[in-house]
């Protein structure tokens, strides 16, 4: 029996382990099993994959999606240019990590935010999802400004978010974990006064189904998109990889 699963330090939140049971089910898998790994600390995934020798492949969760990479054999070449590992592949005992995280953002944004409405992005928070989603607006030419809780060199705090700014930026991309479940009452702080009909709003975050950010932004009658449509893409890419 192959064993797969997903490691992080909270895991209450996760889809994967509903997506690739059902997946095993509806295709017949019968050599595979998917499992939730919670680690206090990021350094326990030799410890894992020592009590665990069956580990065919993990998916990679906050807070460790950067912090893993020291932990591993080997990095595909996307993923060490965008400096974040959301997939691991093991393989005779060796361990090589994988974004596909990117995969799943990329094909996901190029279906909801039309070639025609195309302009220039605000990304909010910085992490390792964060990384995956600028590579993504690199490879489609879209522009972006980054926005953090502090202000740094090509990064705006959030108290820099005024109206005319707003204005020139129709995509915005949330990457924090803001509103995730449990904490469903928060969300970015935006000026959500100034968001209209012409946004686009991405929140990376998938339960619940519409968060806080979203139902702001939607009130607005801004286009929204939640992170499931990424989520599948992002784990039959992993599957995939694992399989190759």
């Amino acid at each position: 029996m192959r064993k797969f699963g997903l490691i992080g330090k909270k895991l209450g939140h996760s889809f994967s382990k509903k997506f690739f049971t059902e997946k095993y089910e509806r295709e017949g898998i019968t050599d595979a099993v998917y499992g939730l790994y919670e680690l206090p600390g990021v350094e326990e995934l030799p410890e894992l994959l020592r009590q665990e020798p069956e580990l065919a492949g993990l998916n990679v969760t906050v807070p460790y999606k950067e912090q893993v990479i020291p932990l591993l054999d080997e990095l595909d070449e996307a993923a060490a240019a965008i400096g974040a590992v959301n997939t691991i592949k093991v393989s005779d005992g060796r361990t090589k990590g994988y974004n596909t995280d990117y995969i799943g953002f990329r094909s996901s944004l190029e279906e909801f935010y039309p070639e025609q409405e195309r302009g220039q992005a605000l990304v909010l928070g910085t992490g390792g999802a964060a990384k995956a989603v600028w590579a993504a607006l690199d490879a489609l030419r879209i522009p972006y400004l980054r926005v953090s809780r502090t202000e740094a060199e090509g990064q705006l705090s959030y108290a820099q978010l005024t109206a005319e700014l707003l204005a020139k930026y129709n995509l915005i991309i949330n990457t924090t974990p803001l509103g995730m479940y449990p904490h469903v009452q928060e969300l970015p702080p935006l000026p959500y006064e100034h968001i209209t009909g012409g946004h686009y709003c991405y929140d990376l975050v998938y339960n619940p189904i519409q968060t806080l950010f979203l139902q702001r932004c939607a009130a607005q009658g801004a286009k929204t998109l939640n992170g499931l449509p990424m989520l599948h893409l992002q784990a039959e890419a992993a599957w995939d990889i694992w399989n190759a």
